[in-house]
């Protein structure tokens, strides 16, 4: 496996630098990891490149450059969550969702790529990873504990690719009537799986976090190697 930082061209004008991992194997079906409100951090970088590890080519874009580029916080400083919020906060969702089809189009035509490109994202990157599903045309997307979806149903007309949505039970940003409001609303889309876990917060799958829960994220990550196998290849 082999890291380094690239530079993808914006749609709307400018660049921006993105994280790459790729494993040794190649072809390669290709995955853009979609960020938390942590920014690019090292949390996002260890699961790339475990991703890589299971022989995907994956490129993890920094979401916040118009912002701030270059941000990493840490998860476990409550500081570094007031600069998360006060980033999400000024955040342009709609030019985000621009960066990752420029993304997109980067890691489908990027040499040893097979051309099969599926997104996986968490907490703000669920957001996005089901914004990929809905305005993309990328091949598969799974968002996890994503914030906001039960806002934007509407849109899920548009899905015409598989998604699955990863949702903690005790979610502190997705409340129970949110998540009900996804569930009735998504329940008739054959394209849509949802997974609940019982018991666990938002951010259940961040390794080394306060929030962290193994056997839910074990799960959810044997679940997604399976999906991203099925609809991608490897």
């Amino acid at each position: 496996m082999t890291t380094q930082s690239v530079t993808i061209p914006a749609l709307l004008g400018g660049s921006f630098s993105a994280y790459l991992a790729a494993p040794s194997s190649q072809p390669r079906a290709g995955i853009v990891l979609i960020q938390e409100v942590l920014g690019v951090n090292k949390n996002m970088r260890q699961i790339a490149d475990n991703f890589a590890k299971a022989g995907y080519l994956v490129i993890v874009p920094d979401l916040y450059w118009r912002l701030e580029p270059g941000v990493q916080l840490d998860p476990d400083d409550e500081k570094h969550w007031t600069k998360a919020f006060e980033l999400l906060g000024a955040f342009d969702l709609d030019g985000g969702v621009e960066d990752l089809k420029a993304t997109l189009s980067f890691l489908r035509q990027y040499p040893s790529s097979t051309g099969k490109v599926g997104s996986v994202g968490f907490c703000l990157g669920g957001k996005l990873a089901y914004f990929m599903a809905t305005r993309t045309d990328a091949d598969a997307n799974v968002s996890y504990y994503g914030i906001d979806i039960d806002k934007n149903l509407a849109e899920a007309t548009k899905i015409q690719k598989p998604l699955i949505l990863h949702m903690s039970e005790n979610d502190e940003y997705v409340s129970p009537s949110a998540q009900a409001t996804i569930q009735q609303g998504l329940k008739d889309n054959p394209l849509v799986t949802i997974y609940r876990y019982e018991g666990v917060n938002h951010g259940f799958s961040r390794v080394g976090s306060s929030a962290y829960r193994k056997e839910a994220a074990e799960l959810a990550g044997d679940r997604t190697l399976a999906f991203l196998k099925q609809h991608l290849g490897c």
